[in-house]
């Protein structure tokens, strides 16, 4: 186990120092592209945004495409890894049909189609607002389908784990039409979240830090070396995003990330059942999300606002509340959802403490 832990660490500070060291390059080249962030002017039910105008134009032209150092480093890391186990000095890649396959396929699929689309939408400001709305549904709805399909058609998974509250639940044909939804719903969550500098990427280098603990006490090294490639990357990425920040994610980190994460969870779930510590865990996205429907739906339906902005974090930064002090606040209830979801998963579902 502790030699395990030593390649998996090892794996960890390299992904961290190399991302450490090619971020400031990275994001000098995006300057020089002029490859920067546009401040969107209409709201999604086609007003004028005027308040996330006046909070957010001092941002304009903050390179916008973080999220391609994520793809090249894990690539490195990958290709890396195949060329040990070529030459026979360790034993397995980070490619592993029963560990990783399917969450590195989400990772790289949603993150590549999805940096294009925010390529095309910094790079010719107003020419072309990137790829159409039809190309990014359709995309988002296929992989989340195979997604939902692998775990279903290939390693025949019909069945969710709703510990502590109910064992296994077969549902059938159905579990890839409700792990689809989930999919969809987790990738817009974080996408929504996403909104000031250092918020989403931390509360996800807390989410994953957590489901690494999990991954690794229940022996699935592969999957838990790749979380801690990921939670590196996020770390010194971090280092660049916090506020003031010279590069953002984009929206190809947010789906990308949510897509690695809702297979992640299928996986664990399929082996002990997570999908109510992971409410727990992930509970400040639901509540931006569901912050930001209600408010769609208020205004669409009855013509009023039910927040002044939406999601909740620009509510709350209209409110003069300080983005640092914001994302910091924010880092601190999803250190405590952590704690919860560890307890819970430890304590009442017996995740052995040694091999």
């Amino acid at each position: 186990m502790l030699l395990k832990l030593n390649s998996i660490i090892i794996y960890g500070l390299g992904a961290f120092f190399l991302a450490l060291a090619l971020y400031p390059i990275y994001i000098n080249i995006l300057k020089k592209r002029k490859v920067g962030k546009t401040i969107r002017e209409e709201t999604i039910t086609g007003e004028k945004a005027q308040i996330f105008i006046d909070l957010h134009k001092h941002k304009t032209g903050t390179p916008n495409l973080g999220w391609g150092m994520f793809l090249i480093i894990m690539a490195l890391m990958i290709g890396l890894s195949l060329i040990l186990q070529y030459y026979g000095i360790i034993n397995n890649s980070l490619i592993s049909r029963q560990e990783t396959y399917i969450t590195l396929f989400g990772f790289f699929s949603m993150g590549i189609l999805w940096l294009i689309d925010d390529y095309l939408n910094v790079k010719w400001h107003g020419e072309i607002k990137g790829l159409s709305a039809k190309v990014k549904l359709l995309g988002m709805f296929i992989i989340a389908w195979f997604i939902s399909r692998f775990f279903y058609t290939r390693l025949g998974i019909d069945y969710i784990n709703l510990r502590p509250i109910a064992w296994k639940i077969d549902i059938g044909i159905f579990y890839p039409i409700i792990t689809f939804i989930i999919t969809v719903s987790i990738v817009n969550a974080i996408n929504i979240t996403d909104g000031l500098d250092g918020l989403a990427g931390g509360l996800m280098t807390i989410i994953l830090m957590t489901l690494w603990i999990i991954t690794f006490f229940y022996q699935t090294y592969i999957a838990t070396t790749v979380i801690i490639i990921l939670i590196a990357i996020l770390l010194a990425f971090l280092r660049y995003n916090i506020n003031p920040a010279k590069i953002f994610m984009g929206d190809s980190g947010a789906f990308a990330l949510g897509w690695f994460l809702a297979a992640l969870l299928y996986m664990l779930n399929m082996r002990m059942g997570i999908f109510i510590p992971f409410l727990v865990i992930f509970l400040i996205f639901i509540i931006e999300t569901w912050s930001s429907g209600l408010q769609i739906i208020r205004k669409k339906y009855f013509k009023k606002k039910l927040f002044p902005v939406a999601p909740l974090h620009h509510m709350y930064e209209k409110a003069w509340h300080k983005e640092t002090s914001i994302v910091m606040k924010a880092w601190l209830v999803q250190w405590i959802l952590a704690a919860i979801t560890m307890i819970a998963i430890f304590y009442q579902f017996n995740i052995p403490l040694l091999p």
